[in-house]
């Protein structure tokens, strides 16, 4: 089985062990290693895959620790650099009754932003099937150029390019250059994953279909749609299927989207799935793909903070 690579950031989550109060009002958090495109190759990891990271963390305990969790869950970090220029960055979050999140970061900068397009290798696409990209880090430090020269590596290669903007606007001067950064990298990706509430903000379209025409109009051929209660839906430009939501308690929603997406894009590459074949795909398998990703994300928002189930354990739970 091929691999997932990602690119991004990695973080320590603090997590709240109060929930349903702002987060002023927190005095207790829970260190978690965490950074959306980190969740998703441990994800991949965790039922049976092969994810890689490639990152950077500061040369501290914090890091170290990120190192630590990827490497038990199976994660391959041989691209995670260390560097002194910077500590690794920290993300202070609440939740409230709901599970929704508050967040505030602290990376000012974080040893992620120094990540430069020269640390890129060809090497980290080997073997690779997928490369999977967030937006947190693209904004304007030397590790927007090692986006774009991993993609481009990537699409060298031939391999499929996934993009979920997780949008966090507190990172960014305005909305407008947020947007702006999105859309740019939008146009490298044949997998875009949206929630419900970016659908508008990414794509400036209302409406799903709309959003799905507008994107398959440049390179993606897949558009995941990601909606809570209300379910999820996947579009290609020759299928279109809906998923009602899974039943359960929501206890924190920290990496709902990203446990989605992992666990899609470990399908994908199961099934080997190549970028010629995505549009291909009959609904009937689109179907048991929206499926296994909502009862694997239902698993990860039943437990606090971003936990990614085992093949085992998601058989387990489903029985």
């Amino acid at each position: 089985m091929r691999r997932v690579a990602a690119i991004g950031e990695l973080l320590i989550d603090f997590v709240p062990q109060q929930k349903g109060c702002a987060l002023r009002e927190v005095t207790h958090f829970e260190r978690v290693a965490g950074g959306a495109p980190a969740n998703v190759v441990t994800a991949v990891s965790r039922l049976g895959g092969s994810g890689v990271m490639i990152s950077q963390v500061g040369e501290d305990a914090f890091g170290e620790h990120i190192i630590d969790v990827l490497q038990t869950n199976g994660v391959d970090t041989h691209f995670v650099f260390k560097t002194k220029r910077a500590n690794t960055g920290l993300a202070f979050v609440s939740l409230d009754a709901t599970g929704n999140r508050e967040f505030s970061f602290f990376r000012n900068p974080s040893a992620d932003l120094f990540l430069s397009p020269e640390q890129i290798t060809a090497e980290m696409m080997a073997d690779c099937a997928v490369l999977h990209y967030c937006s947190v880090d693209l904004v304007d430090w030397p590790v927007k150029e090692a986006h774009r020269r991993a993609i481009e590596l990537a699409q060298q290669a031939g391999m499929m390019i996934s993009f979920d903007p997780n949008v966090r606007l507190p990172l960014w001067d305005s909305p407008a250059e947020c947007r702006e950064a999105i859309r740019e990298f939008l146009t490298y990706a044949n997998i875009v994953k949206l929630s419900d509430d970016e659908l508008e903000f990414v794509t400036g379209c209302r409406e799903e279909e709309e959003a799905a025409e507008k994107l398959f109009a440049g390179n993606c051929r897949l558009l995941l749609i990601t909606k809570g209660g209300d379910g999820s839906s996947v579009y290609t430009p020759n299928a279109t299927v809906h998923h009602a939501a899974v039943n359960t308690k929501v206890v924190d929603t920290t990496g709902a989207g990203d446990s989605f997406a992992g666990s899609f894009l470990f399908q994908l590459v199961r099934d080997k799935v190549e970028l010629d074949s995505i549009a291909d795909i009959p609904a009937e398998k689109l179907e048991e793909y929206l499926d296994f990703s909502a009862r694997y994300a239902a698993m990860t928002v039943a437990y606090k903070g971003a936990v990614m189930a085992s093949m085992e354990e998601f058989e387990r739970y489903n029985k």
